[in-house]
């Protein structure tokens, strides 16, 4: 019988699991401590730790991990994991009308300019629509809101991205 993924991730050596997590969330401290966590008897066991391992980073390592996400709208180049991730995960985006690609647009540049950061949102299996609803809502957050919204949001895409290692 052949090992399944996560016996393979399991199993592998810890750099190359390092970096197959840092495509994940790339938080300084993410994929060492995730990694140390192995062997892991269930995927539902590695994707809860890595969802636990986000929502518990100190707000410098979140916002070191949101320069790995592109600007919601804006596809990511390379053919790094993160790369990769970004494009499927924004394909709700490439459907999008011309207003709404503007409206998005103005909407990144007046959230940079009031919380002076990249918007992040889980974007998978989201119409750009609804993403767009997403930020105008979050706009009226206190910052302090706003870190915790995007810290969650971090802890949702690490975890759809974990999962995505062991598919």
């Amino acid at each position: 019988m052949a090992d399944s993924p996560l016996d393979h991730f399991n199993a592998e050596p810890v750099d190359r699991v390092e970096e197959r997590l840092r495509g994940c969330n790339a938080a300084p401290s993410f994929a060492a401590t995730v990694a140390a966590g192995r062997p892991y008897d269930s995927a539902d066991t590695l994707v809860a730790r890595a969802e636990e391992v986000s929502r518990a980073l100190p707000w410098p390592e979140v916002a070191a991990a949101l320069t790995a996400h592109p600007r919601l709208g804006h596809r990511m180049q390379g053919s790094s994991p993160e790369a990769m991730a970004s494009r499927d995960e924004q394909s709700g985006m490439t459907t999008a009308s011309d207003s709404v690609r503007a409206a998005m647009a103005d909407g990144n540049r007046d959230y940079e300019e009031r919380f002076d950061q990249l918007f992040l949102v889980r974007a998978a299996d989201r119409s750009a629509e609804e993403m767009l609803a997403e930020l105008h809502r979050r706009l009226a957050n206190s910052p302090e809101a706003e870190r915790a919204e995007v810290t969650e949001e971090l802890a949702r895409i690490t975890a759809l991205r974990v999962r995505g290692l062991l598919a």
